[in-house]
């Protein structure tokens, strides 16, 4: 009796470790399960000013300037000086003297672009300071393409003749690629572009009702 007792009972145990065997041969590990795991650690605070050091670190150092139209729309766009230094700076110069306030967008062609930045409003003014043509027919390894949503700068037939006014395409034109010199990207405000090439013109590409914009600020 005693010999059967101990029997059964090393029966049940062996039993008992192959089912406990079977249960962690069967188990699948996922990576990153770990991280589902509550997990206690100390946080420490970040020192004063490295928070937002982190955020600088993390957003493109390229400068960025907003178009605030007349009616409250707001074209905001990323400047790329890596590609056009020279007319990056003298567009941004222009920006901070507030050139650009209460000037139109003079010449609107819908499925091309958007002109504007003349203080006449003619498309024949200009500052007196002219700017290298920064593109590829000049001699100038510019290789922003003339995509929809690029701001580029006008120019008369004179490859160094741009000074102030700029357009902003509203399609893809790829046709200027290597002819005008591109600078920047649209990073929002399409909405506001595609807007204004909307608007009834006239003669010229002119709108029948001036567009005006009210500022151009670096942000």
């Amino acid at each position: 009796m005693r010999r059967n007792k101990w029997l059964i009972f090393t029966a049940l145990v062996v039993v008992f470790c192959l089912a406990l065997g079977a249960c962690g041969g069967g188990q699948t590990t996922t990576a990153g399960d770990e991280d589902l795991k509550p997990q206690t650690r100390e946080v420490k605070p970040l020192p004063e000013g490295a928070e937002s050091e982190e955020k600088e670190k993390t957003m493109s150092d390229k400068p960025v300037i907003e178009i605030t139209m007349e009616n409250g729309g707001k074209i905001t766009v990323e400047l790329d000086p890596d590609m056009a230094p020279l007319t990056v700076a003298n567009y941004l110069k222009l920006v901070d003297e507030e050139y650009y306030d209460g000037l139109t967008f003079h010449r609107i062609i819908p499925g091309f672009m958007i002109q504007g930045g003349c203080p006449d409003g003619t498309g024949m003014g200009g500052p007196v300071e002219r700017v290298k043509g920064e593109f590829s027919a000049n001699g100038v390894d510019n290789t922003i393409s003339h995509k929809r949503g690029v701001i580029s700068m006008a120019r008369s037939q004179d490859p160094d003749s741009a000074g102030s006014q700029f357009f902003i395409t509203n399609a893809d034109v790829e046709f200027l690629d290597g002819n005008y010199a591109a600078f920047g990207f649209v990073l929002s405000g399409m909405e506001v572009v595609d807007e204004i090439s909307a608007v009834p013109t006239g003669a010229n590409d002119r709108p029948n009702e001036p567009v005006v914009i009210e500022t151009i600020r670096r942000l």
